[in-house]
C-alpha cells in the first residue's frame, strides 16, 4: 500500500492533471464517509471501546444501524433525526461532523490543485484534518486528548511526510519538520513543568505533532502556528468567561484552539512571516 501511495504521489503532472471539478467533490464525499467513522471514534475512544466492533447501534433500544441507515448526512435527514426503530433522537453532531469533514477535505484538495500547498503533502494534510476534528471533540467534550489517538498518529504522520519529502525532493522540510516538533514539545514541558495548573500534559503530548506538522512547511508557519494556538486559546478562553460568568481558573480545553494554530499556520504562516519582515524592512 505505501509503494503504490509513494508511486502516485511521486508522478504529480498526471494528479494535476485530474479536473478539479472532478477531484474536489470526491474529496468532500469521501470527508464525509471520513467523517462518518470520526463520529464512532469520538464516542468510543473515551469509553476504551474498539472502533472497530461492535456494529453501530441504538443507544435505547440496542438495535442495529443498518448500512443505508448510515449514509453521511443523507440517513439522518431521511430519518428526520430520529432512530428507525425507536424513534430515539439522533444528535446534530452527526451530520454536523460529516458536513464538516467533507467542507474541509475539499478545500484541502482545492488547495493542492490550486498550488497553495505541495500535492505531494495532501495525504498529510488529509489525515490530519480527520485527526484535529476527533481530538477537538474529545478534548471540548471529555476534556482530554486520548493516547489512543495522539501517540499513534505521531508515525502515521511522519512516514506520510517522509513520503511527502521523497515525492517533493525536499529533505529540509524534514528536517525542519524534525526540529519542529521537538522544539515545540519541549517547550510545552517547560510550561507545564514550571506551571502545570495552567497546562494538561496531554497539550505537551499534542505538541510535538503540531511542531512535526508545521516545521515540514517552514520556519514562518511554525512561528506563526504555535503563536497562533496560544492567541486562539486566549481569545476563546475571555469569551467562555464572558459567556459563562466564571473566573479564570475554569477550566477550558486547549487542544482545540492549538490545532486550529496549525491550520492558520500551515496557509497563513508564511505570508504572515513575509509581512512581518516587510514592517520593520528585514526583507
Amino acid at each position: 500500500m505505501t509503494s503504490i501511495v509513494a508511486t502516485a504521489l511521486a508522478d504529480e503532472p498526471i494528479l494535476a492533471a485530474i479536473p478539479l471539478g472532478l477531484i474536489v467533490p470526491f474529496a468532500a464525499v469521501f470527508g464525509a464517509i471520513i467523517g462518518s467513522f470520526l463520529n464512532v471514534v469520538v464516542w468510543r475512544v473515551p469509553l476504551g471501546m474498539s472502533i472497530v466492533k461492535p456494529r453501530s447501534k441504538c443507544p435505547r433500544c440496542g438495535a442495529g444501524i443498518a448500512w443505508y441507515d448510515n449514509i453521511p448526512v443523507i440517513s439522518w435527514i431521511m430519518l428526520r433525526a430520529r432512530c428507525r426503530h425507536c424513534g430515539e433522537p439522533i444528535s446534530w453532531q452527526y451530520p454536523l461532523v460529516e458536513s464538516f469533514t467533507a467542507l474541509a477535505f475539499g478545500l484541502i484538495v482545492w488547495a493542492g490543485f490550486a498550488g497553495l500547498v505541495p500535492l505531494a503533502v495532501l495525504p498529510a494534510l488529509l489525515v490530519f484534518m480527520a485527526y484535529s476534528i476527533a481530538l477537538s471533540l474529545i478534548d471540548i467534550q471529555k476534556g482530554l486528548l486520548p493516547n489512543a489517538i495522539v501517540l499513534p498518529a505521531y508515525p502515521v504522520i511522519a512516514v506520510l511526510l517522509v513520503l511527502a519529502s521523497w515525492a517533493t525532493g525536499d529533505w529540509s522540510a524534514l528536517l525542519h519538520a524534525s526540529i519542529g516538533g521537538a522544539a515545540l514539545f519541549a517547550f510545552f514541558f517547560v510550561v507545564w513543568f514550571v506551571y502545570p495548573a495552567g497546562m494538561g500534559y496531554g497539550d505537551v503530548k499534542l505538541a510535538g505533532l503540531l511542531g512535526l506538522m508545521l516545521g515540514w512547511f517552514g520556519w514562518a508557519p511554525l512561528l506563526v502556528g504555535s503563536f497562533a494556538g496560544f492567541l486562539i486559546g486566549a481569545v476563546v478562553g475571555v469569551i467562555v468567561m464572558i459567556a459563562r460568568r466564571t473566573g479564570r481558573k475554569t477550566s477550558i480545553p486547549f487542544g482545540p484552539s492549538l490545532l486550529a494554530g496549525v491550520w492558520v499556520g500551515i496557509f497563513l504562516g508564511a505570508a504572515i512571516g513575509q509581512w512581518y519582515l516587510q514592517l520593520f524592512g528585514i526583507a
